[in-house]
């Protein structure tokens, strides 16, 4: 599912809402997200999951088509872990 289905699938379940309301609902919903990690808070959404910031470590990678070795930097990366709740509706038989 892409961003645009799911504020379709959202307006649609929400006909008293407009599209353009639907849409600033979903990217504020985002941004705020984004604007957390960024703070390197976590986001935890009962039942769905929980997005935080995992740090990865400088290490010395290689190139792949030349084999030549490269540094790659310490980087902070998204992470997600899901939720109870989730996990069993995936897992449902």
């Amino acid at each position: 599912m892409t961003k645009s289905d799911l504020i379709k699938r959202l307006a649609e379940a929400n006909p008293h809402l407009l599209q353009k309301d639907v849409e600033r609902i979903v990217a504020t919903v985002f941004d705020e997200i984004a604007e957390a990690l960024a703070r390197g808070d976590r986001v935890e959404l009962r039942g769905f999951g929980a997005f935080s910031v995992r740090h990865r470590a400088a290490r010395t990678g290689r190139n792949p088509r030349t084999g030549e070795e490269v540094d790659v930097p310490d980087k902070a990366v998204p992470h997600f872990k899901t939720g109870k709740d989730l996990r069993e509706l995936l897992n449902a038989d």
